[in-house]
């Protein structure tokens, strides 16, 4: 992890150089491993954990002092805070951590005018449900509701207005965008 936090040293005084201040954060980690209870290793438990957790952390309390006073700061969350995979509990409880990060950072950041929300995709036609096997991604649309996994351009929308001054009145939520499976 200090390799990491020297990274972002390194990323943020980057961006201190060329172009001075930060509008928008998009905190983006994640990773998770299938372990049912009975079977999580403490190695899983620390990777997803200071990956998803941590390294959000880190991400957005580093980027704070280059932040411009009315921006917008973003993390990706997972549906898997609300749903029940199984052997996804180390998983679904760090993005949990991630979805609380926001409701109290909002507050951390109201004199400042930055807002903080949480956008959770559903499964996306990526090359992550891969390992899974080959009818991962038809076993995943089978249950959402449009009978199809979504698109990364998709989530790319939905990043677009969490950015920008179209949703300048929304804070603190968590956006699903999964075609309707966490409402099901």
């Amino acid at each position: 992890m200090l390799r990491t936090l020297t990274n972002l040293d390194r990323l943020y005084e980057t961006v201190k150089k060329e172009k001075g201040k930060i509008d928008v954060l998009f905190a983006s980690a994640g990773m998770g491993e299938l372990a049912p209870l009975g079977e999580i290793t403490v190695e899983q438990f620390d990777n997803t954990f200071n990956l998803n957790v941590r390294g959000t952390l880190f991400t957005v309390q580093k980027a704070l002092p280059l932040f411009n006073d009315g921006g917008s700061i973003f993390m990706n969350g997972s549906i898997a805070t609300i749903k029940g995979f199984p052997a996804f509990s180390v998983y679904s409880a760090s993005k949990a951590a991630v979805r609380a990060f926001a409701r109290t950072w909002l507050v951390d950041l109201k004199e400042r005018k930055i807002r903080v929300n949480v956008l959770s995709p559903g499964t996306i036609d990526t090359a992550i449900p891969d390992p899974l096997g080959p009818d991962a991604k038809k076993n995943f649309a089978s249950l959402i509701p449009r009978g199809e996994i979504g698109r990364p351009e998709e989530i790319a929308t939905a990043a677009l207005f969490l950015a920008s001054s179209d949703s300048s009145f929304v804070n603190g939520i968590e956006l699903f965008v999964d075609g309707g499976v966490s409402q099901i």
